[in-house]
């Protein structure tokens, strides 16, 4: 076993995450890339082998229980951030320890500790244990190493990445944004990094490793013209390698939110009311996800919250209406080789042709529908337990083109992109702003609109959604948490552009199109 302080492992991990900013010079962390294996860190770095984990399962269960898993995490953030050309953040964090976790029934027990100590995690286990009050349950004589694919390849020198790397790229952002326009008069670039590093056992025999990337570089903008301002903000990211960075994507960036930015001066606020809507491809995708998707996660539907707690196996949308929710997009933000639990990365099909045909699920709520864990169990550190949680959630594409949608609303509104959202999980009521679209008028886009509301029912909007064009796209951002209960966790989302045949648009007080 291969012992080392905790707070010295830390002191030094902290201290290569901050310097990797601010050393030009320094090529290594403690996470460095020639210990970038896919399994046995945590044996090598911490001396946690399969006995130690065998040993914490035990006490986890020493007075009973349904089963129970461990959960080891170490991880490694890094922030960079100029304004105006000058780095104004730089600096990292580190994460360390396990968490453990007893379940009865729908009763969860839970212990963590950063100590990474025998007595520390006993300790821990003991509180998890605490829970129920029975005999005790045996666990798994052995561990099995689960063997899954890999969603999101990366180069392992990503993690020594240092200062003359990534300082170009936010140097190169705020020299081009300004370049693009001279209503630009403040600049924000940023890239942020991470690697999380994970250790699933669970008491029947499963043992789970896995190596997580998380990274996106973004900017925001300040224009000025005469008396107004305005501001706008855009990503890039995901589970991604460092080679997805590129010049082209610089440039693909400072576009964007110079673009977004200088459109807002021209933008009018809409008429309100109710109206068709056509929701763009990519990013209104969290329309789907905040408003349906959370409530086809199966804690709220065991827990009869969400509306379609009762509707499995019956209509809930139009017969072109496919959603999924899928780990095993590549490189996406919601990617999952394996899930908190120990399962493995899935695709779930949550309505097929109109109907829904299954929840999100967990091992707890598995357990209660009597079917299979689809892989959503998901945590956003070791101080947490896992609960169902989407991954990446879309809607396939139909047959009709974006443009024979946007001609069949004949006069509404155009939605780009929303931001700022409020959704009631069990009735799924929300409320959006709509950061960026364009009025429809005459089945064309015309003006660019601003500082106007999107309002409505997840489930009446999914069932009101009458046509599909072939253009899905997913979200291409890295810089999103969905949260819940909370807890964060990083997610993605995509549509193709979509009539909603009415919605509640909050503008001036003008009626709008009839639906």
């Amino acid at each position: 076993m291969n012992k080392i302080d905790r707070r010295k492992f830390l002191k030094n991990s902290a201290s290569a995450a901050g310097m990797l900013f601010l050393t030009p010079y320094l090529s290594g962390s403690m996470l460095s890339s020639s210990k970038l294996t896919q399994t046995g860190y945590f044996e090598s770095e911490f001396g946690i082998d399969d006995m130690m984990c065998q040993m914490l399962l035990e006490k986890a269960l020493s007075k009973g229980g349904d089963f129970a898993d461990v959960y080891f995490e170490h991880s490694l953030e890094n922030w960079l951030n100029l304004e105006d050309g000058k780095v104004s953040r730089s600096y990292g964090n580190v994460l360390l320890g396990v968490g453990i976790r007893t379940v009865k029934g729908d009763q969860v027990g839970y212990g963590f500790t950063q100590e990474l100590t025998k007595e520390s995690m006993l300790s821990a286990a003991a509180t998890a244990a605490s829970l129920v009050n029975e005999s005790a349950r045996p666990v798994a004589k052995n561990l099995n190493s689960l063997k899954t694919e890999n969603y999101y390849p990366f180069d392992p020198s990503m993690i020594d990445l240092p200062l003359q790397s990534k300082l170009p790229l936010v140097k190169a952002i705020n020299e081009k944004c300004f370049a693009l326009s001279n209503l630009i008069v403040k600049v924000n670039a940023g890239f942020h990094d991470s690697i999380k590093r994970i250790l699933v056992a669970t008491s029947d025999g499963v043992k789970a490793e896995d190596i997580l990337p998380r990274n996106y570089l973004y900017a925001s903008t300040v224009g000025e013209k005469e008396d107004r301002t305005e501001q706008s903000w855009y990503n890039f990211g995901g589970r991604r390698d460092f080679s997805f960075y590129t010049d082209e994507l610089v440039t693909k960036l400072s576009e964007e939110v110079v673009g977004r930015t200088e459109k807002l001066f021209e933008a009018i606020q809409p008429p309100a009311g109710e109206m068709p809507v056509v929701l763009g491809p990519g990013v209104t995708g969290i329309l789907l996800h905040e408003a349906i998707g959370h409530g086809m996660e199966a804690d709220f539907n065991r827990k009869n919250i969400s509306t379609y707690s009762t509707m499995i196996g019956e209509k809930v949308a139009e017969p072109f209406v496919t959603i999924i929710d899928d780990g095993t997009n590549t490189s996406q933000m919601g990617s999952i080789n394996v899930d908190d639990e120990g399962t493995p990365g899935k695709k779930t099909i949550l309505v097929e042709n109109g109907i829904l045909t299954s929840y999100l699920h967990d091992k707890i709520s598995a357990k209660h529908y009597n079917v299979k864990p689809t892989g959503n169990g998901r945590r956003q550190n070791f101080e947490h337990y896992p609960m169902p949680r989407m991954r990446n959630t879309y809607m396939l594409g139909g047959n009709e083109t974006p443009e024979d949608v946007i001609k069949a609303a004949k006069k509404g509104i155009y939605i780009e992109d929303v931001s700022n959202g409020q959704v009631k999980i069990g009735e799924g009521d929300f409320a959006f702003y709509v950061s960026q679209g364009r009025m429809i008028e005459d089945g064309k886009l015309t003006a660019p609109i601003k500082d106007v509301n999107i309002m409505g029912n997840g489930p009446k909007m999914l069932e009101n959604i009458i046509m599909a064009a072939n253009d899905l796209k997913m979200h291409e951002g890295g810089a999103g948490s969905c949260g819940k209960n909370g807890q964060g966790v990083p997610v993605s989302f995509g549509l193709p552009t979509c009539l909603v045949k009415s919605m509640t648009v909050g503008g001036t007080q003008q009626k709008g199109g009839v639906s």
